[in-house]
């Protein structure tokens, strides 16, 4: 699936919404690594990376020919800042559900690069036939679940030991989903 859009941020700068393509591989996980470092509200740590390069390069590959499956990257200033992403959670009777998943560089929030890639993972998701966007995010994350609600996401569940924090201990998620039609 094809997307690129550019909008103007909060700052006044210019940031193109578009695929994040082969040749972004070493940015897209530079930017990866970095975000995992900067926050304990991510899946993963920076540290617990096991792919490289070549296996990112693939990987960004596969979704810019997906039919319902995106990547997305923030391009400021000719530098990628953030990723989304929309997958498939699979077939048969869940087809119509797809997860969202976002990360932006700590020193570009709040300018509104993460409403942007949200708002065009949510317009990938409808073009490619999804009925329903969800996603997880750690209950402490104030910020990430007034801009999840601000875009029309309502909490469905809550998993009180959802994440097992290296620094905090058990992390509470929260699930939320967006209905698309």
């Amino acid at each position: 699936m094809q997307y690129e859009k550019s909008v103007l941020l909060k700052n006044n700068k210019e940031c193109c919404i578009r695929n994040a393509v082969g040749d972004d591989a070493q940015e897209v996980l530079d930017i990866f690594l970095l975000t995992h470092e900067q926050t304990d509200f991510l899946a993963s740590y920076r540290d617990e990376a096991t792919f490289d390069t070549a296996f990112e390069r693939q990987f960004l590959a596969d979704r810019e020919r997906a039919d319902r499956d995106v990547y997305l990257c923030a391009v400021v200033d000719g530098h990628i800042v953030g990723t989304a992403g929309v997958g498939s959670m699979g077939s048969n009777k869940i087809r119509h559900r797809a997860e969202l998943g976002v990360a932006v560089d700590k020193d570009f929030c709040g300018i509104g690069i993460g409403r942007a890639l949200i708002a065009a993972c949510i317009d990938c998701a409808k073009k490619a036939g999804y009925s329903q966007l969800e996603l997880e995010v750690v209950s402490e994350n104030s910020h990430a679940i007034a801009l999840y609600k601000s875009m029309g996401f309502v909490e469905f569940g809550r998993n009180p030991r959802g994440f097992c924090s290296r620094y905090q201990g058990w992390q509470e998620l929260i699930s939320m989903r967006l209905e698309l039609d």
